[in-house]
């Protein structure tokens, strides 16, 4: 059986974004960004949708300008998942996408500096119980933090987002997260440790402008893991330059390996050698790419022989191990029966799919005993 977790969460104040919980007890959620154009309303729409499949929490839409402020209002009315604003320079903006029904607005302190519009901002999200995210960037401080710094240093981002909380406490508004993102690992985990022990508000971890799909997960699960592990962060966007949704995809991957979110399945796979009875590695891509649809907590061990087959199917709820004749599948830990070579992959998927409605049914039926004790 798996180790107990021993990641302990950091203790936040839980905000509310839409429907969806950010901080306290609730689950780390997953954010991701549209990279359409935000006045293509139809584009926007269906990769928000797509995004939405992925698996993400919350999407992200820039909104650079007061026209795409009322593209934004059109977004809103057509999809059912909390939206974001991305705010820079023209606070006005953010002010229209307020009574445009937006979820959250994100400012960056860099590029809205003055104390009388910050305010009106304020005054806004309070008015509609709207929460705000301070959204710091290395990439854009203010100008005299860099006169101070001399360069983006983990210190200057912490400042720059202090400033802003500062002036948020002193107008009464706590319903805030904060993000202190860097492309430089170092620099965006120091910087983050360290806001972590100032305030309670939940954070929002990203290490931006990460890079391609390969290279940009490869660092962010290096900087995010290593927060995460320290039991800092509450919700959580991959920035890729990819497919918006495979930043969602990531984003699981990497919460399922922490064990900090069960939705879907895990798989665990061997990366194959010449002992392999069938070809795992094809096996594998294939089986991720049909069952992204299932949402039902669960554990897939795909390994090629009886080496280490046996034992990590054990600890699995559907398992397969390589064999001769026919290779062995375990359901919930027990071996149950052969399947052969032939059609593998279409075999595997009929099995899997049938195994999580039967894991669907026995949690629905558990969360009902639940309820039922509780009356």
């Amino acid at each position: 059986m798996f180790s107990e977790n021993p990641i302990v969460r950091r203790k936040s104040r839980q905000i509310m974004v839409g429907d969806v919980p950010v901080g306290g007890d609730a689950p780390i959620s997953v954010q991701s960004m549209t990279n359409t154009s935000t006045s293509d309303v139809a584009a926007t729409v269906a990769q928000i949708e797509r995004i939405q499949q992925a698996g993400a929490d919350i999407v992200r839409v820039s909104v650079p300008s007061l026209e795409e402020a009322e593209a934004f209002g059109q977004i809103r009315a057509k999809v059912n998942i909390p939206l974001v604003a991305d705010i820079h320079f023209d606070h006005h903006i953010a002010l229209r996408v307020a009574d445009l029904g937006v979820d959250c607005l994100r400012i960056n302190p860099g590029n809205i500096t003055r104390e009388d519009r910050l305010r009106e901002v304020i005054a806004k999200a309070k008015d509609k119980n709207i929460p705000i995210r301070i959204g710091v960037n290395a990439g854009s401080l203010g100008k005299d933090l860099l006169r101070k710094y001399t360069e983006p240093t983990a210190e200057a981002m912490v400042e720059s987002a202090m400033r802003n909380v500062d002036l948020l406490d002193k107008y009464n508004f706590p319903d805030f997260k904060v993000s202190v993102k860097a492309s430089d690992i170092f620099m965006a985990v120091d910087a983050y440790r360290d806001l972590a022990k100032r305030i309670e508000q939940p954070l929002h971890l990203g290490i931006t402008e990460a890079g391609g799909l390969r290279s940009g997960t490869v660092k962010s699960a290096v900087g995010l893991g290593a927060l995460l592990m320290d039991g800092i962060g509450d919700t959580i966007r991959i920035s890729l330059a990819a497919d918006p949704a495979e930043e969602a995809r990531v984003a699981w991957d990497m919460l399922r390996s922490l064990r900090l979110r069960s939705k879907g399945i895990n798989f665990i796979a061997c990366p194959s050698c010449s002992r392999q009875n069938f070809d795992v590695i094809k096996t594998v891509n294939e089986l991720e790419n049909r069952l992204e649809d299932i949402t039902v907590p669960m554990d897939v061990s795909i390994i090629g022989c009886i080496v280490n087959g046996p034992g990590e199917a054990k600890e699995s709820d559907f398992g397969l191990t390589g064999g001769t004749p026919g290779n062995l599948v375990y359901l919930d830990g027990k071996p149950d029966h052969k399947i052969e070579q032939e059609n593998l992959v279409d075999q595997l998927e009929k099995e899997i799919r049938a195994k999580a409605e039967v894991k669907q049914a026995q949690l629905e039926t558990e969360q009902q005993n639940i309820i039922a004790k509780g009356q």
